[in-house]
């Protein structure tokens, strides 16, 4: 199964050059980094990146991280994927812009 990150442009770059990441400054202070899938990715954009532009959608399998991923209960009892460690660059399948329309983001192609 698929999971997504959304990454800004800058946060990306960092994880390129490193090779992991803890996360955005969210991520950060809540102590994972935040996942979220198929259904949820769209809401996660209006909800919490509203506006931006330069965003990448990052996809990862979630089984290939299973033993440090939890689906833990949050907006409004949804089960979102958290990850318990470093996101690693190996981690990643794939990274794809993710546009700002003028009806908010526009999902890359192949988010499923």
């Amino acid at each position: 199964m698929l999971i997504y990150k959304i990454l800004r442009r800058e946060e990306w770059q960092a994880l390129h050059e490193a090779g992991e990441t803890l996360g955005a400054p969210v991520d950060l202070a809540d102590g994972f980094v935040h996942f979220s899938n198929a259904a949820q990715i769209a809401e996660t954009l209006a909800r919490h990146f509203a506006g931006q532009d330069d965003l990448l959608i990052l996809a990862c399998d979630a089984d290939a991280m299973v033993d440090d991923l939890k689906w833990e209960v949050s907006r409004g009892g949804d089960h979102f994927p958290h990850l318990f460690r470093a996101l690693r660059l190996a981690d990643v399948l794939w990274a794809r812009p993710c546009m700002l329309g003028a009806d908010g983001h526009v999902l890359p192609q192949g988010v499923s």
